[in-house]
């Protein structure tokens, strides 16, 4: 395995800027118990017609996502 020296960091944070795409996926699903296909027709209407629970999970999970990433790149500080 390589060390934080030997990583290419271009590599690296074009990986997990990719993966933050997924995993913010699977965690709304998971919060809001829906599924894929349920994720991508919410995300294509229009109007905004969600619950505040829903509306809530969905901005708990983008900030706990930011907040890891924010964690993870400040190896490149």
């Amino acid at each position: 395995m390589q060390d934080n020296d030997e990583l290419n960091p271009l590599q690296d944070i074009h990986k997990h800027l990719v993966a933050m795409s997924a995993l913010f996926r699977q965690r709304v699903c998971e919060e809001c118990n829906w599924s894929a296909p349920t994720f991508y027709r919410k995300m294509r209407e229009k109007e905004n017609k969600f619950s505040n629970a829903e509306r809530d999970k969905i901005l708990a999970v983008m900030q706990q996502i930011t907040h890891e990433a924010t964690n993870y790149f400040k190896r490149y500080s």
